[in-house]
């Protein structure tokens, strides 16, 4: 008879403390596809919920500040700058978010965390619009998220 082997999932923080504190920037991105009729919606500031651009750039903010709270590993960090953009392109709308911090550990995870909920947001205001006769989502997609640029440097010590 085999023997079970037991498996033990182990997690951990990683220690930063003995890290310098780096200037740390990330910009990351990504899209929502959705119908013409719902970016003409848009367009014309008729979405029932409120404006989705304006509400993608505070809860992309918000989510980005929140990071840690959703992300079981990651440190909080106190983050200087957060600027999320929300824009209107062909097929639908690209949020970027950077996010900018004096730290141990890199602020890639809360620009990704921005983006990503910046764009569950929009699909929220947005669903009613993009859902089909049986209540389904044939075209509408969330893609491309990802990492644009990444920067870290010494922090000046003047």
């Amino acid at each position: 008879m085999a023997q079970k082997v037991k498996r033990v999932l182990m997690f951990r923080q990683v220690d930063v403390s003995s890290k310098p504190i780096s200037f740390r920037k990330a910009t990351a991105t990504g899209m929502i596809k959705l119908k013409p009729s719902t970016l003409k919606v848009i367009r014309k500031g008729k979405v029932e919920k409120g404006d989705p651009l304006s509400l993608a750039r505070l809860t992309g903010v918000v989510a980005a500040k929140r990071t840690s709270d959703m992300l079981a590993l990651c440190h909080p960090l106190r983050l200087d700058a957060t600027q999320v953009r929300a824009e209107l392109v062909e097929g639908g709308i690209r949020v970027t978010a950077t996010v900018v911090a004096k730290e141990r550990t890199g602020v890639e995870m809360e620009a990704l965390t921005a983006v990503s909920i910046a764009l569950l947001n929009i699909w929220d205001v947005t669903k009613q619009y993009e859902k089909d006769s049986g209540g389904q989502y044939p075209s509408t997609r969330i893609e491309g998220i990802r990492v644009t640029s990444k920067v870290k440097r010494k922090v000046d010590a003047s």
